[in-house]
């Protein structure tokens, strides 16, 4: 069995499998939608190969305790990882106040393929949040409210932020520097009945310039927005992002004409009428989905456990004992110090 084992034990083949470990590092860099998962997963089986070979075949190694554990975890991490790589997710999100997440809104979703997570399944809905910024418009702390069920029939409110994320199932959702305003509005056709919907803004405050936006309803011309804000933003001294408190004046273009909207005012347009219900916000979300993290963080303090015992078991007996050391007085001469 070795001389069928020992080829594939070469650290030749180490070499190799960790050259092409790093040119998958590079093309997966920045998780690129066009860079296929198997670029890491296959170098990563390859090293896993070579790795147990070496453990089965290498004396020096499956005969000595803690060298065989370290070796065995690291085995374990490759394989764990490259099984992570196949099932991990991460995506994107956006949600308006007061909305249900909703598995469909994902975008820039990059996922393994044997990811079978139940993300359709989870249920929480958006609440209020708050930026911290202090001067100079440096981002501080996020703190989002979101209400998840409570298992009784009722809502639990979570707060979570950058560092703090809402896990559910595995799911992990992270708040990110992408938010911004939403106004809410209610379009009346001339025939057929009222709809009511958002209309998401570019961020804020990084497009605190350009909040402007194009809709086109049904039956109607296409209307432009623009949004004008007052939240108390300030690049010199500390503030605080609060969506609630913001106020949010809609300027409406259609065609020729010109409006500008306070939340509850309507204007008549070609087609229909459009009512200006209330400014609301959105927060983004990083959804990041990896079942493999507790396994890897336990194998890798096996790995880390076996390598102690093997550096103790090969240093730690040349250590002399404290009984053992001579002990003597030290006398100051013309020549230098003298030990007797």
């Amino acid at each position: 069995m070795n001389a069928v084992l020992s080829p594939l034990a070469s650290l030749r083949l180490t070499l190799v499998g960790m050259v092409l470990l790093a040119i998958g590092a590079a093309l997966s860099y920045g998780n690129p939608m066009t860079t296929s998962v198997w670029v890491l997963v296959v170098p990563m089986a390859f090293l896993a190969v070579n790795l147990l070979a070496a453990i089965i075949t290498n004396p020096r190694i499956n005969r000595r305790g803690g060298l065989l554990t370290f070796h065995i975890a690291l085995l374990g991490i490759v394989v764990l990882a490259a099984l992570g790589r196949l099932t991990h997710l991460e995506a994107h999100v956006e949600l308006v106040q007061d909305t249900a997440f909703s598995a469909d809104e994902l975008f820039d979703d990059s996922r393994g393929p044997w990811h079978a997570g139940d993300l359709d399944k989870l249920v929480f809905v958006q609440g209020p949040y708050t930026v911290d910024y202090a001067p100079g418009m440096v981002r501080g702390l996020t703190h989002s409210e979101v209400r998840v069920p409570d298992g009784q029939g009722g809502w639990e409110r979570r707060v979570i932020g950058d560092d703090r994320p809402l896990v559910l199932d595995g799911y992990r959702f992270y708040t990110s520097f992408n938010k911004g305003f939403a106004p809410l509005l209610t379009w009346m056709p001339e025939q057929g009945e009222p709809q009511t919907g958002v209309v998401h803004m570019p961020a804020y405050p990084l497009f605190e310039f350009k909040q402007d936006n194009t809709w086109k309803p049904p039956g109607g011309p296409e209307i432009k927005f623009w949004l004008r804000l007052e939240t108390g933003m300030t690049e010199k001294a500390a503030w605080v992002l609060d969506g609630q408190k913001a106020k949010g004046t809609l300027v409406v273009n259609s065609g020729a004409e010109r409006v500008e909207l306070q939340p509850g005012e309507t204007v008549k347009l070609p087609g229909g009428q459009l009512r200006y219900e209330r400014l609301s916000s959105w927060m983004g979300y990083k959804i990041f989905y990896d079942p493999t993290l507790q396994w890897l963080f336990v194998t890798a303090v096996f790995g880390v456990i076996g390598m102690s015992v093997h550096f103790w078991r090969k240093f730690g007996a040349r250590l002399p004992a404290a009984d053992t050391i001579k002990t003597g007085s030290y006398s100051a001469t013309s020549k230098g110090v003298r030990y007797e």
